[in-house]
């Protein structure tokens, strides 16, 4: 009984050599793993900052249940995030200026205006 105690106090001493060891080697990879995660990150937050741009997009207000759409000349659907402003337009040709969410191919408001006939 004695011998298995002092085999386990031995295993966990030798347990804990090992993981310190462990960290103190890998510290220098996490550094580096980390500094090329960063670079990965930057080029992906430049497409956002383009995406930020406002754009104006012409076409039909469509309505689409409780969602207004505004509908282009390519049959192209982009959800509209402000329904107040939209509701007035239903049926017209207008035109949208805002910021489109590509991946969710929604347009975030800035202004609708009828456009010229």
């Amino acid at each position: 009984m004695r011998s298995m105690k002092r085999d386990l106090i031995d295993l966990s001493a030798l347990g804990a050599m090992v993981l310190a060891f462990a960290l103190a080697w890998g510290s220098p990879f996490v550094g580096a793993s980390f500094a090329r995660v960063q670079d990965q990150a930057q080029p992906q937050q430049q497409p956002d900052q383009s995406q930020a741009k406002s754009a104006t997009f012409t076409g039909t207000i469509v309505q689409n249940g409780e969602q207004y759409v505004l509908r282009d000349s390519s049959g192209q659907v982009y959800g509209l995030d402000d329904p107040e402003r939209a509701k007035p337009f239903v049926g017209k040709t207008v035109k949208v200026t805002g910021q489109l969410d590509e991946q969710a191919k929604v347009i975030h408001v800035e202004n609708i205006e009828a456009a010229d006939a």
